[in-house]
C-alpha cells in the first residue's frame, strides 16, 4: 500500500483511486450529493464522538494512545474520502475552494 515507488498523492490522484474504487463495486448510483454529504456527516460526527466527553488536556493528547490515534486517523481518512468524492461529483476543486475562502476571511477578519 506505502510503496515508495508509487506517484506521489496528490488531491486528484486520491479522487480518481476513489472513484475506481466506486467504479469497480458499481456504488456510483449511490455517490449522489445528498448521500455523500449524509456520509460525511456521519463519519464526521464519528470523529467528534471520539473527543466528546475529553477535556482540553485529554483531547491535545489523543494521538498518544496507539489505539485512539489509529481510530482517529481513520476517522480522519473516512471525512475526507467523503468529502473529495462530493468535490469529484460536484467538480469543485476543493484546493482552489480553500484557498479562496481564505482570501475571503483575510478580508472580512484582518488581523490587528
Amino acid at each position: 500500500m506505502n510503496d515508495p515507488s508509487r506517484e506521489p498523492l496528490d488531491v486528484a490522484r486520491l479522487q480518481r483511486r476513489l472513484a475506481d474504487f466506486a467504479a469497480a463495486r458499481n456504488w456510483q448510483p449511490y455517490h449522489t450529493p445528498k448521500n455523500l454529504v449524509a456520509a460525511l456527516s456521519v463519519e464526521a460526527s464519528e470523529l467528534v464522538e471520539i473527543f466528546q466527553w475529553l477535556t482540553p488536556e485529554e483531547s491535545a493528547r489523543v494521538m498518544d494512545d496507539p489505539g485512539t490515534a489509529h481510530r482517529v486517523t481513520d476517522e480522519v481518512a473516512d471525512v475526507l474520502a467523503y468529502l473529495l468524492q462530493l468535490c469529484n461529483v460536484l467538480d469543485i476543486d476543493p484546493l482552489a475552494a480553500l484557498d479562496a475562502k481564505i482570501d475571503r476571511n483575510e478580508l472580512r477578519f484582518p488581523a490587528p
